[in-house]
């Protein structure tokens, strides 16, 4: 196990957002974190990575408690993709070589440029390397966020909503190198996301949020038609096509 959440709650102003959030997600694994709009999911990737407090509970990393361990090593142990991403005057090349800072001390490295240069050609942003962010489009500013998240060499990978903007090619090419980089990299990956065949189809763990509060959480044994439908408020069923699981709403069936 890598990752421990345990207890964690957090309000705005007083504003209940989490409630008693405990997981577990092991090396190798995808946990994705599903629910409505307002659930608390991007909140609580922030929690896991400190960018927020927590107002109770702890986020174990390794054994260790998150608040005892340095920004500098938090920067090298997690790396965090947000959904929206800031556009400045930064050729693709040097953003992805951002994510190296946590491991610079006086001057880029060999390593670092060869890191950089190996991860722009797995996400096909090799020809785009000395392109402005200014001049991308909005899947391909996703897919540079990802290659810097990459480049921090992270042992937990936090993405909220990485396939937004992404065409549907896209959409399965980034999260396919994310559950290999995952895999072969004996990472954990916990992913925000709005698309459930997406989920079902690449993740090995799953967090249902509703309410503030944990719903479900598991394996694909909680993926299951009621589970959905409470979590959603729309009635599904679940199919398998080609062996592959498949979400489908009831048309006009709201709950």
């Amino acid at each position: 196990m890598i990752l421990k959440v345990d207890g964690i709650e957090f309000s705005y102003n007083s504003h209940p957002v989490l409630s008693n959030i405990s997981f577990e997600v092991n090396r190798g694994e995808i946990l994705s974190i599903l629910g409505n709009n307002g659930a608390g999911k991007t909140t609580l990737l922030k929690c896991i990575s400190r960018i927020l407090k927590p107002v109770r509970g702890v986020v174990f990393v390794d054994g260790k408690s998150l608040s005892d361990i340095s920004a500098t090593e938090i920067a090298r142990k997690i790396s965090y993709v947000p959904q929206r991403q800031d556009v400045s005057r930064f050729t693709v090349f040097d953003t992805v070589l951002l994510g190296r800072k946590p491991y610079i001390r006086w001057d880029v490295s060999k390593k670092d440029l060869l890191i950089v240069e190996e991860i722009l050609d797995r996400l096909g942003l090799k020809t785009l390397a000395l392109k402005y962010l200014d001049q991308l489009s909005g899947g391909e500013l996703q897919k540079v966020s990802i290659a810097r998240a990459l480049a921090q060499d992270p042992e937990i990978l936090l993405l909220d909503e990485p396939t937004n903007n992404l065409d549907l090619k896209n959409q399965i090419e980034a999260i396919r190198i994310i559950r290999d980089i995952t895999r072969s990299g004996n990472i954990a990956s916990i992913v925000v996301i709005h698309d459930l065949n997406l989920a079902m189809r690449f993740s090995d763990k799953f967090l249902l949020l509703k309410e503030n509060t944990i719903f479900a959480y598991g394996d694909m044994e909680v993926m299951t038609p009621e589970n959905i439908s409470s979590v959603y408020g729309v009635k599904v069923t679940v199919e398998k096509i080609n062996g592959i699981p498949v979400v489908i709403p009831l048309e006009d069936v709201l709950l």
